[in-house]
């Protein structure tokens, strides 16, 4: 298992539901993959590994954008192409 493999499983996982939320998936990512691809962050709180999100940026690159507010990816509108972030 590579972070490449849990990068796609995370836009699987997204499905047609449209909206990737970060606090749902780190947990599912823990579970089904391991600790290997989670960490703790400076907050305390469970994060997603570099590795995977420099995966998922590469798989998702200009299709989706993250949603701060909402701690979540969401689809890109055409508007927003090639950002990474939403406003």
């Amino acid at each position: 298992m590579a972070a490449k493999d849990v990068a796609e499983w995370m836009v699987e996982f997204m499905g047609q539901d449209y909206w990737l939320y970060q606090e749902i998936v780190v947990y599912e990512i823990r579970d089904r993959f391991g600790e290997d691809y989670v960490y703790i962050n400076e907050s305390g709180n469970l994060a997603i590994s570099r590795a995977v999100l420099r995966e998922f940026r590469k798989l998702t690159e200009g299709k989706l954008v993250w949603e701060r507010g909402e701690r979540a990816w969401r689809p890109a509108r055409l508007d927003e192409a090639g950002k990474r972030t939403a406003d």
